[in-house]
């Protein structure tokens, strides 16, 4: 009971009270550029998911063999590694969607959410943890994603998921790169004040 505990509170830590990109405002140009639909943010979340617990597995796995000089780099080679066989797996299996996010898909090397989970987890803990670690931050920038692709293709172009919702296109102000930092920042701002809100709660009900 206090393994699966201890999981599930990595994993909701990801999701929520360390949210990428709600609340480390990590990663913010995939969030911004591509988050226009939610199948957009759900296929760039899939890849980082797949990268963020693969990398944290593999550097967890191999941390006592790295030499501190050379760690950042090794993480590096890791996340290229992993990001070039989801690359290749979406250029073969979906290309119309490849087609549209191929260049995020590659960017995901640099994405730092990936390289600071490493740093400060998967390079300290053991296989079993760091492999939740990565499953929780995977999830919420995947959550995070959908979030922002769901408003935004909703009230900029009527749909979700491509399907005619509305029957007409509100603001189309909200599929502009420019909407993208103000969704975020509304986001950023609901999720303050849901945490907020939750610890007064437990302070009232405590």
């Amino acid at each position: 009971m206090a393994n699966t505990k201890t999981s599930m509170q990595l994993v909701s830590r990801g999701i929520l009270s360390q949210n990428p990109i709600f609340k480390l405002a990590l990663s913010m140009c995939p969030a911004v550029g591509i988050s226009t639909t939610v199948m957009n943010g759900l296929l760039l979340g899939i890849a980082v998911f797949f990268v963020q617990v693969c990398s944290s597995v593999t550097i967890s796995l191999f941390k006592n063999k790295i030499h501190p000089r050379i760690r950042i780099p090794s993480y590096t080679l890791t996340i290229a590694t992993w990001v070039t066989v989801i690359d290749l797996v979406l250029a073969a299996y979906l290309p119309d969607a490849y087609a549209k996010m191929g260049i995020f898909v590659k960017l995901i090397v640099a994405f730092a959410i990936i390289t600071m989970r490493l740093e400060m987890f998967a390079s300290k803990e053991d296989v079993k943890d760091s492999f939740w670690d990565g499953v929780g931050m995977g999830l919420g920038f995947m959550v995070g994603m959908m979030a922002i692709g769901f408003v935004r293709e909703l009230l900029g172009l009527g749909t979700l998921f491509g399907y005619d919702i509305l029957g007409f296109k509100p603001l189309l102000f909200f599929v502009l790169p420019s909407a993208g930092f103000f969704v975020v920042g509304l986001m950023m701002a609901f999720f303050n004040w849901i945490e907020i809100a939750y610890k007064r709660r437990k302070g009232l009900q405590s």
